[in-house]
């Protein structure tokens, strides 16, 4: 006999995820503040093959606002370039001796425009995720009450305590992506 407190507990990892999720996607918008997670799954053609620029070479900041790329063996230089320019990233590579730095451009008005507009989708994915677990888990308990293996006040309650759940978790997503409309603003 499941009970109202098991249903939201089993439900509480799957919110946590989304909230993970959003967060990788977060760091993959590019700012006029850099970051390695930016390029490190950037797919780079080599002999034939597919790998990540983060198989190929170390990436690191420089500053907030310029990043460097070091590939492992100088052939590589070539082809993360141009998986680099080939990317939606809207950044041009500065290829040195033996690396390849990317400087961060100010981000134009219209780019900022679409970068919140890209924000506001992920947010309200992210929203939609959350719900869609809330509706599961109250399907269940209900379900259990329609079994009478769980009571109508527990019902009610775990109507209360899903609610309560949810909006902790659209809290969290209304923070993580403020912070970025701050970083995108600024």
């Amino acid at each position: 006999m499941p009970d109202y407190k098991e249903i939201i507990e089993k439900t509480e990892p799957e919110l946590k995820k989304a909230i993970s999720f959003l967060e990788e996607e977060m760091l993959k918008i590019r700012t006029s503040l850099l970051s390695p997670s930016l390029v490190e799954d950037i797919k780079v053609e080599f002999e034939g093959g597919q790998l990540s620029i983060k198989e190929l070479a170390a990436v690191s900041l420089i500053s907030p606002r310029e990043m460097l790329i070091q590939p492992w063996d100088k052939s590589y230089l070539q082809p993360i370039e141009q998986a680099i320019q080939s990317s939606s990233l809207g950044i041009a590579p500065v290829v040195d001796k033996d690396s390849i730095r990317l400087p961060a451009p100010s981000l134009s008005q219209e780019y900022r425009k679409n970068l919140l507009q890209i924000l506001a989708e992920k947010k309200e994915n992210a929203r939609k995720t959350v719900r869609h677990f809330r509706e599961e888990a109250w399907k269940e308990v209900q379900e259990g009450c329609r079994k009478s293996e769980i009571r109508e006040d527990d019902k009610f309650r775990a109507k209360d305590e899903l609610q309560k759940l949810v909006d902790k978790y659209n809290e969290k997503i209304s923070e993580i992506t403020e912070r970025k409309t701050k970083e995108i603003e600024n």
